[in-house]
């Protein structure tokens, strides 16, 4: 029986997840379809060497990149490495020694993925020129700026682009290699192994939920004192007009600063900030849709539903369900507390 060789590239300060991740996935497929036994996963690093993750945890390879001959991969796996600067940025780490060798393996591989900020690698190595690709949300914006004929979607927990394939954060690599499985052995089998790891098949949304839009930063003096005025004054009505007469700029310069600096419109910015606060409250308390609403200025809760839809695919109620933060005492016995809003808001 001809096996299907899975090699999973490691590195030094490789994420433990990205490595330990997909063969949990597929050892799972095994109890589930006799077809899995056909798997092989291996290890693969330059040396023999135990590798240290970034979580300090040592991997042992099964082979060197050397050992693996001409053997033709079914699936090359490219997990991710990131590094934290002082300002406390996550760099994503793209060594040219891995990036060539990643190039070597692609010759000979069936089908590529990547896992996390893995993505940049595979960029590096000219995988996704003219494709559309996804990585970690904290990441995304560097990925599309160092590689611009990558087009960038940071939303997807995962996207194929023929037999290219990009996962989001670190915990997409399972559900990275139950959309593999699914392609090679069905649905039915990868819904059985997502049973098993008590996760979705498909998420519900994508990891924008898990993001910090407001993240980005910008040069111009008079943004980032409007940025600081807008989280001041959320619950108050901010109209354009406002915000140009307290920058002393007309509308339609303050209008193309925020596009440049920001990447958004102002009308843009103070949906996305008014989302985000209403997200601290959903998680951190008890208050109702309607007065989620009131403080973070969207004024109605249709209109939090719908900021919510379109800035996280999501509903507020699911938000909540998903994020709240409740105290260890209430969680066992009371369940969620955004019971009293309406079901689908």
């Amino acid at each position: 029986m001809i096996k299907k060789l899975v090699v999973i590239v490691l590195f030094h300060n490789i994420d433990l997840l990205d490595v330990t991740g997909p063969p949990e996935v597929f050892a799972l497929a095994r109890r589930e379809n006799d077809e899995a036994a056909n798997y092989e996963v291996l290890l693969a690093s330059e040396t023999l060497a135990p590798v240290t993750t970034g979580a300090g945890v040592r991997v042992v390879p099964d082979v060197t990149f050397e050992d693996l001959g001409t053997r033709r991969i079914h699936t090359l796996i490219v997990p991710g490495a990131v590094e934290i600067d002082a300002n406390r940025h996550v760099i994503p780490v793209v060594h040219a020694d891995v990036v060539d060798r990643v190039k070597q393996l692609t010759k000979r591989a069936d089908r590529v993925a990547s896992i996390c900020v893995g993505a940049h690698i595979l960029a590096a190595a000219g995988m996704l020129d003219g494709k559309r690709a996804t990585t970690h949300w904290s990441t995304a914006e560097q990925l599309a700026a160092d590689h611009p004929s990558v087009h960038v979607d940071p939303d997807p927990i995962f996207i194929r682009q023929g037999n290219v394939w990009t996962g989001a954060g670190i915990s997409s690599c399972l559900d990275l290699t139950l959309a593999l499985i699914a392609e090679d052995l069905g649905e039915d089998t990868a819904l059985r192994v997502a049973r098993q790891l008590v996760m979705y098949l498909k998420r519900p949304s994508g990891q924008s939920q898990f993001s910090v839009p407001l993240s980005r930063t910008s040069t111009n003096r008079r943004i980032e004192d409007l940025r600081h005025y807008i989280l001041g004054n959320v619950e108050e009505t901010l109209t354009i007009g406002k915000l140009a007469d307290k920058a002393n700029i007309s509308e339609r310069q303050l209008t193309r600063i925020f596009k440049s600096e920001l990447g958004m419109t102002p009308h843009s910015y103070i949906e996305s900030v008014r989302v985000e606060v209403a997200r601290g409250h959903l998680e951190s308390t008890d208050a109702t849709l309607e007065r989620v609403a009131s403080v973070c200025g969207l004024g109605s809760v249709d209109t939090l539903v719908r900021a919510f839809r379109r800035r996280l695919d999501t509903t507020p109620t699911e938000y909540r369900l998903r994020f709240q933060i409740q105290p260890l005492e209430r969680t066992t016995s009371e369940g969620s507390s955004g019971g009293q809003a309406a079901v689908g808001r």
